[in-house]
């Protein structure tokens, strides 16, 4: 017997009050044999949560509860499910399926699934609407259910679920490690999480930004140096040819030279995007390539695979995020997606309090 039946979230109504929450009750999807339920105890808020409420990622379904850094603990199982077992605390990130058959899935590559789902604002096999973590609970497929080591708090670790995972992956795909050096750019939500586990992973880093602003912050988390962009018209010149791996984490395009952060690759080294700026994105001309024999890519999210070795290095090394709590609530969601879309964040926010919010 599965608990509850209907489930209640903090939901956005429209895109013109987007940031109005109103608490509502909702029915979740069908339960199907290898679902599990999730009673939400916290859940990190996101800058994908601003773009998809807002309306800055085209159609939304609201009402829409978003967030998808969520960590809980089981209270219902389908009876197919033998990977975590009821009471058990757990977490799940920004993807609820995928179609499990395709090359892609098969190969621990399931978040290029071409029917991959996410967790929030998209349509399930009952014809229903996926709803995220500014919920009382949440139903989802087993695969997508990540049990999470004793070691870490659930404050610390709902935030790595999507920002910390989309930072890790293309660090291991990409053979971050010892004797090699990797950039971070940019020090915010997600390239906090870059500095910290790039250093884990026994990289050389480097952290790059516009100001000296996050100098110290950088030097805490891990970061081996740091570039100022802005201190220098030349500030390029003497990093050339030094870096193994970029990874850039920036979230506006504005003012950003393209052809002097991929002047700092070795040969055939690796400029990595992992965050999504708004508008139509850099300019790529094949002379800034032809230098060093470069390479540009991006990364989406990481497996399941990732997943629980990422969980397993921040355990053993003591990872934790930068966060500051919000009790969920109409106003505390608010505050938090209007903070974050302001920038006024130092690293993540994580809504708490669900108990109080929604009773036992």
């Amino acid at each position: 017997m599965v608990y509850p039946e209907t489930f209640t979230a903090f939901r956005s109504p429209s895109a013109e009050n987007w940031s109005d929450f109103q608490k509502q009750d909702f029915a979740p999807k069908k339960l199907e044999d290898n679902d599990v339920d999730i009673k939400i105890e916290c859940c990190g808020i996101c800058a994908s949560d601003v773009h998809k409420i807002s309306g800055q990622w085209g159609d939304t379904p609201y009402p829409l509860a978003v967030g998808h850094e969520i960590v809980g603990r089981v209270v219902g199982v389908g009876p197919k499910v033998n990977s975590v077992k009821l009471g058990q605390r757990v977490g799940m990130g920004a993807q609820c399926w995928s179609c499990g058959d395709c090359k892609q899935c098969k190969n621990d590559n399931e978040t290029y699934c071409k029917f991959q789902k996410d967790t929030y604002g998209a349509l399930q096999s009952d014809g229903t609407i996926s709803q995220g973590g500014y919920s009382s609970h949440i139903r989802v497929h087993d695969f997508w259910v990540f049990p999470i080591p004793e070691k870490l708090a659930s404050v610390d670790v709902a935030p790595m679920l999507c920002a910390g995972i989309t930072v890790y992956s293309p660090l291991v795909r990409n053979g971050a490690g010892p004797g090699k050096k990797v950039g971070i750019v940019g020090i915010g939500g997600l390239g906090h999480f870059g500095i910290m586990f790039a250093k884990a992973l026994g990289a050389e880093v480097w952290a790059i930004s516009r100001s000296e602003a996050k100098k110290e912050d950088a030097l805490k988390l891990g970061a081996d140096g740091y570039i100022a962009t802005g201190a220098s018209e030349n500030w390029a010149e003497e990093h050339e040819f030094s870096f193994d791996m970029i990874i850039t984490t920036a979230n506006s395009n504005e003012n950003f030279d393209l052809g002097k952060y991929l002047s700092l690759l070795t040969v055939h080294g690796k400029f990595i995007m992992v965050g999504l700026a708004p508008g139509d994105g850099q300019k790529v001309s094949a002379f800034d390539l032809l230098g060093n024999g470069c390479f540009i890519g991006a990364s989406h999210l990481g497996s399941r695979t990732e997943m629980l070795a990422m969980l397993d290095l921040a355990a053993e090394k003591g990872l934790k995020s930068w966060s500051e709590t919000i009790p969920i609530s109409e106003e505390g969601c608010k505050t938090g997606v209007t903070r974050l879309l302001k920038n006024d964040i130092r690293y993540r926010f994580v809504l708490t309090d669900y108990e109080k919010a929604f009773g036992q």
